[in-house]
C-alpha cells in the first residue's frame, strides 16, 4: 500500500531565512512560497534528487503550525508524507487496523493539488503521517 517518500515537512519560524539557507548554504533548488489556506500554511518546496523538503510557515491565527512553533520555537520536523495509489482504499484499510485519520476522514486537496489525509501521530510512533494519492 505505502509508496515512496514524497516529502519531509519542517515547520520553520522564518520562511524566508529557511529558504535562503537551503538555497545558499546547501545549493538546493527552492520553489516560491505558496499559500494553502485550507491547511493554514504557507509552504515552500525544496527539490531533491530523490524526494522533497517542505518548509511550513503559519498562515493565519488558526494555523496548526502556529501551535507547533509555540511548542518548538526553533522549528522542527512536522510530518512525513508517503505516496499511495488509492487514498480511499488506504484510509479504509488503516481505519480497519485501528489507525486514526485526522479531521473528517475525507481527503482534502494538498499543496501538490492531489488528495491528502493525515494520520494521528500516536498511532505511528509519535510521527504525524500524511498520505498523498499519486
Amino acid at each position: 500500500m505505502i509508496g515512496r517518500l514524497n516529502h519531509v515537512a519542517i515547520a520553520v519560524p522564518d520562511l524566508e531565512a529557511a529558504s535562503a539557507q537551503y538555497r545558499n548554504a546547501l545549493g538546493a533548488t527552492v520553489g516560491a512560497p505558496q499559500d494553502e489556506p485550507d491547511h493554514g500554511v504557507t509552504v515552500v518546496f525544496i527539490e531533491l534528487p530523490n524526494t522533497k523538503i517542505e518548509l511550513l510557515y503559519p498562515l493565519g491565527d488558526d494555523s496548526p503550525i502556529k501551535g507547533f512553533l509555540e511548542k518548538n520555537p526553533s522549528g522542527g520536523i512536522h510530518h512525513v508524507c508517503y505516496e499511495v495509489e488509492d487514498i480511499l482504499a488506504a484510509r479504509d484499510h488503516l481505519k480497519a487496523t485501528g489507525a486514526r485519520v485526522l479531521g473528517s476522514g475525507e481527503p482534502k486537496i494538498g499543496a501538490h493539488g492531489k488528495p491528502v489525509l493525515f494520520l494521528h501521530p500516536k498511532d505511528f510512533n509519535g510521527c504525524l503521517v500524511e498520505l498523498e494519492q499519486v
